[in-house]
């Protein structure tokens, strides 16, 4: 049985901010709580080759692997994959971005399953992404919002 999940979160800020803030993946270290680096290996047009790094754990384990992330600007959506796939046999994420009156919607979606020598199941790994995904979009979500509003009050420089 593989694991599934869909955490959404809406995010009171214009789609452009949100698109561009989430896929900067250079400063995802100071959006998410959970990544200590972000290095991008390679670029093709849309698609963006990089590696991970976590904070050491509760073991003091560091988890890193490499990812591959494709945006689509136009549909608003962005297809990830785990290119080392660590203890999953794989891993694909969905982003899915939607604007609407209070502003903008994200949802990721993913699917993936584990080895079966990993640290714990599809369902363990299931509780894990639900307890976890709500907790980093809340951070993302207030730190876009947070800009949001810096660049509503910033001045206005003369022409």
């Amino acid at each position: 049985m593989a694991g599934h999940t869909e955490n959404e979160i809406t995010i009171a800020a214009p789609l452009d901010l949100v698109w561009d803030m989430t896929n900067d993946l250079e400063r995802w270290p100071q959006l998410f709580s959970e990544y200590a680096a972000c290095e991008v290996l390679s670029r093709d047009g849309d698609t963006v080759t990089f590696r991970l790094t976590m904070h050491p754990d509760e073991n003091g384990k560091v988890w890193s692997w490499v990812s591959e992330r494709v945006t689509d600007r136009e549909k608003l959506v962005v297809r990830a994959r785990r290119i080392e796939p660590g203890p999953f046999e794989y891993m694909n994420i969905l982003w899915e971005y939607e604007e609407t009156p209070e502003g903008t919607r994200m949802r990721w979606t993913q699917d993936f399953a584990m080895k079966p020598d990993a640290p714990v199941d599809d369902a363990g790994m299931t509780g894990i992404i639900n307890r976890n995904s709500p907790v980093q979009m809340a951070l993302i979500r207030d730190r876009i919002e947070q800009a949001a509003g810096e660049r509503r009050t910033a001045p206005v420089s003369p022409a």
